[in-house]
């Protein structure tokens, strides 16, 4: 977004897009990371706290410069060079925090990592993005936070890279001389020591050939059909009947408090022996979402005919009320599947082994998304109604839509794409429902053993 309001093309945005590869390849240097260590300072700290000093140096030094690449004519590709060495540094540092919860605690409790992983990616969004966007924003403060309007927001982004670089710093320096890295816990988990890179990646080819991993990578791979369509299209589909975007962001702010609290609550039912109960359980109501969503969509035109003149306090309780329902089905089942991960993952090579994981339940759900927002328009059934030439003209293109419209016609549409997803999705994630939940069973059944590499099964 401050790309876009500097004037930067859209050529320019997908050229810094890359910025994000890091976070989805990070696969192919887990295992590094699992294997190289010194002893001395800890498996995990090894790793963890040069990552996270160069990431707080990273961010003093933008906070110098960053106004500068972003003047009138903004220089794309450094700023991608040094975003994407700057998540490079930050996907690192994640298969180290991977790795490490599953040792710091103990096997009873490894559970609950998932909830704080939940609970810190909130309030981290919270501040990095929705806080740190309104502040910076200099119409918001001016409406809302001062009383004489300024050119500039109350939060600048150099000051605030140089805000969290210290922070950074600082909870950094408190990590590497308080917190000792123990390398196990009464026992529970092993001693590793160092091993050649080479083993490291023959792990990662052994977890793939487990029996127990094929059979979760398909679950995770296909379980977010059913709800592809509701979760891509829904908010487009009401930007697109006329809800202005910058509303539906706003509606982040009161879900901050149900977001924080959602993973502490469900922790509760996570923690056991089998989190996966609470996926299984959930996800009846999650595609049953799929056709209020439908609702929705379907009736905010005539509730909200003048969208730009302000929204009407009842659509908007009823917007929130449809929102929290439909982040209370997705939290469960995310916290629920990422309790699993932290319950099953051989911590010989946790970091590895999260970060495969993680990986397998990222592309389960991007590839459904994808495929539903491209098949939204062709499952759109339009006809051009009224003028002189609008038989056989289906709106299909802009050519037809603009013929329609200079023969006085108007594209209508008969049948939305959005709903005949809503439909088939539900059907979809039915049928899995009853084959998913007895391989969600069958899986959830098997001894810890079935998911050990085989040095481990010893």
């Amino acid at each position: 977004m401050i790309l876009q309001n500097r004037g930067v093309s859209y050529k320019q945005q997908a050229e810094f897009s890359f910025v994000t590869w890091p976070f989805s390849i990070k696969l192919l240097w887990a295992p590094l990371v699992d294997s190289v260590f010194s002893k001395k300072i800890g498996r995990r700290k090894t790793w963890l706290i040069p990552t996270q000093y160069l990431i707080g140096g990273f961010m003093l030094f933008l906070s110098q410069h960053v106004d500068q690449w972003l003047g009138e004519n903004p220089n794309i590709e450094i700023l991608t060079l040094l975003f994407f060495i700057l998540n490079f540094l930050a996907a690192t540092q994640d298969i180290a925090v991977d790795g490490w919860a599953l040792t710091m605690l103990k096997k009873a409790n490894v559970g609950h990592s998932s909830a704080c992983n939940s609970v810190g990616q909130t309030a981290g969004f919270f501040l990095s993005y929705v806080l740190f966007m309104a502040l910076e924003s200099s119409s918001f403060c001016n409406m809302y936070l001062r009383w004489e309007p300024q050119d500039e927001g109350m939060v600048t982004l150099p000051g605030f890279l140089h805000f969290w670089g210290w922070i950074f710093l600082i909870t950094t320096t408190f990590v590497a001389i308080f917190k000792k890295e123990e390398e196990s816990r009464d026992g529970e988990h092993e001693v590793v020591h160092n091993t050649d890179i080479n083993t490291a990646y023959a792990s990662l080819k052994e977890m793939l050939g487990l029996k127990s991993i094929k059979t979760l990578s398909i679950i995770l791979l296909t379980s977010k059909i059913g709800f592809s369509a509701t979760d891509s299209v829904m908010s487009l589909k009401l930007v697109e009947a006329g809800i202005p975007k910058e509303r539906l962001g706003l509606l982040a702010v009161p879900m901050i408090p149900v977001q924080v609290a959602l993973p502490l609550i469900i922790a509760k039912y996570t923690s056991g022996p089998r989190p996966l109960d609470v996926f299984i359980k959930a996800m009846p109501y999650r595609l049953m979402f799929g056709f209020v969503a439908a609702f929705l969509v379907w009736i905010t035109p005539s509730l909200v005919p003048e969208a730009s003149q302000g929204l009407p306090i009842f659509y908007v309780i009823f917007l929130l009320i449809c929102y929290v329902i439909h982040q209370v089905c997705v939290y469960c089942m995310f916290v629920s599947v990422m309790a699993f991960f932290a319950k099953v993952s051989d911590s010989s090579v946790g970091g590895t082994y999260m970060t495969l994981l993680n990986t397998l339940s990222n592309l389960g759900g991007n590839w459904p998304s994808i495929l539903a927002l491209y098949f939204v328009d062709p499952l759109t059934w339009k006809q051009c109604i009224g003028g002189t030439e609008s038989i056989d003209n289906t709106c299909r293109n802009t050519t037809e839509r603009d013929l329609c419209m200079n023969k006085g016609g108007v594209c209508s549409t008969i049948v939305d794409g959005f709903y005949l997803e809503v439909l088939i999705c539900a059907v979809i994630g039915f049928l899995w429902l009853s084959w998913g939940a007895k391989k969600i069973n069958y899986i959830q059944s098997l001894d810890d053993y079935a998911w050990r590499l085989s040095k481990r099964r010893k």
